[in-house]
């Protein structure tokens, strides 16, 4: 009796088993949809680097939209202008145009020119130092320099200084936007390469006072707004760059007296103006004498 029903169990089993494969061969063959060869074809001639300074999560997604003609290949900043030809030329579409986006810091304060009043000891983070008191430095908007942002860059486009201050390749710089998440100072933001005029400072402090702790910071003096005030505005103590309503130029940065608005040249880096206060020291700026 018990060997009969444990066949009639097998049996059935078998042949639900059979019922359901071929119904999972017949789904496959009414609802498979095919996908476009020339997408494994585009995404072998882009870069492969899956940044996500396109707005898509990967090259295949990207890739995706471009054989569907919702993007066009130089969507893709990180392709040279002949390798978005070659996309371009391929899926019989235009180029198109798109500036490329590139990490800036809005900050200056390295250990030469920015106090710290407290040293923090703990897990090598500026997310974990920044729980702790706000990281120690005497500017609390100012870069704490462990370099969680070099750390989050896959593409070795973000170096550390010898002032324990973020340097941006832009040559290397995806504008994949790793390192504006990983910053807990929110002093990174992804601007047009083209964008040269910069504020280096996040401080909303307004006075000479912000200097007993970091000699670069902005002190809301207002005069770059003064000279530009087409282009610039003060807002929360700080110079805001609106580069839609101007041509943007080095003039806003002649006037500033600590360097806090720069020109960042393609080859000679951040340019200040005139006035600016010149920085010679190289060690660490201590804290002053109590």
């Amino acid at each position: 009796m018990n060997l009969i029903l444990v066949l009639t169990a097998v049996a059935a089993i078998g042949s639900l088993s059979i019922i359901l494969t071929t119904l999972l061969v017949v789904a496959n063959r009414w609802l498979y949809v095919r996908e476009d060869p020339r997408i494994e074809n585009v995404v072998a001639l882009l870069p492969g680097t899956n940044c996500g300074g396109c707005g898509f999560p990967g090259c295949q997604p990207f890739a995706e939209a471009l054989v569907a003609g919702d993007e066009l290949p130089a969507k893709c900043t990180v392709s040279t202008p002949e390798e978005q030809t070659r996309i371009a030329a391929y899926l019989g579409v235009e180029v198109g145009h798109q500036e490329k986006l590139i990490a800036r810091l809005a900050c200056a304060g390295g250990s030469n020119v920015s106090r710290t009043h407290a040293h923090y000891q703990g897990l090598d983070s500026c997310a974990a130092a920044t729980i702790v008191a706000g990281g120690g430095k005497g500017c609390l908007w100012g870069c704490i320099g462990l370099g969680d942002c070099h750390v989050a860059c896959t593409f070795d486009a973000i170096e550390m200084n010898e002032h324990q201050l973020p340097v941006v390749n832009e040559t290397r710089c995806t504008g994949c936007g790793d390192c504006v998440t990983a910053c807990p100072k929110d002093l990174f933001s992804l601007e047009p390469i083209s964008q040269r005029l910069w504020v280096a400072c996040r401080s909303q402090e307004a006075g000479d006072e912000i200097l007993d702790d970091c000699q670069v910071a902005c002190t809301a003096c207002g005069r770059c707004a003064m000279d530009a005030p087409k282009v610039i505005s003060m807002q929360n103590n700080l110079p805001v760059i609106d580069r839609g309503r101007g041509t943007l130029t080095p003039e806003p940065t002649e006037r500033c007296p600590t360097g806090a608005i720069v020109w960042l040249d393609p080859d000679r880096g951040p340019l200040k103006g005139h006035a600016a206060t010149r920085v010679f020291r190289q060690g660490e700026m201590r804290d002053a004498p109590t």
